[in-house]
C-alpha cells in the first residue's frame, strides 16, 4: 500500500524579502529598512562626521573636545548612546509589527 501523498495548499506561500506580496508583509519590510537605514546612520554616520570635523594638524575635531560628565563625547555617543538607541529601535519595531499584526485581517 502507497502513502497518500501530502497535500500542497492551494496558495503559494513563498516569501521574497526584496519583493513581498501582502500589504502586511510590504509594510514590515519598509520598516525593517527604515529602522536599518536609521540604525546605518547612527552607527556610521556619527563616526562619519568624526572623521570629516577632524583637523589636519592635531587630528581630533570640535566633537573630541567636547566632554559630558567627564567622558569625551564621542567615546559616549558610541558606548552609550548607540545602545540606548538600538533599544529604542527595538521597541519602534516590536510596536510597529503588533499594531500592523493587529490591523491584518484574520486567515482561516
Amino acid at each position: 500500500m502507497i502513502p497518500d501523498e501530502p497535500q500542497r495548499p492551494s496558495e503559494d506561500f513563498r516569501v521574497n524579502f526584496f519583493r513581498p506580496r501582502s500589504d502586511y508583509m510590504r509594510r514590515k519590510v519598509h520598516t525593517i529598512w527604515g529602522l536599518l537605514a536609521a540604525w546605518a546612520l547612527l552607527t556610521f554616520g556619527f563616526q562619519g562626521l568624526l572623521v570629516l570635523s577632524a583637523e589636519e594638524v592635531s587630528g581630533d575635531g570640535p566633537l573630541t573636545r567636547i566632554s559630558l560628565l567627564g567622558i569625551p563625547f564621542h567615546h559616549w555617543f558610541t558606548g552609550q548612546f548607540l545602545i540606548l538607541c538600538f533599544i529604542l529601535l527595538c521597541y519602534i519595531f516590536n510596536t510597529r509589527v503588533d499594531r500592523l499584526t493587529r490591523t491584518q485581517p484574520k486567515r482561516k
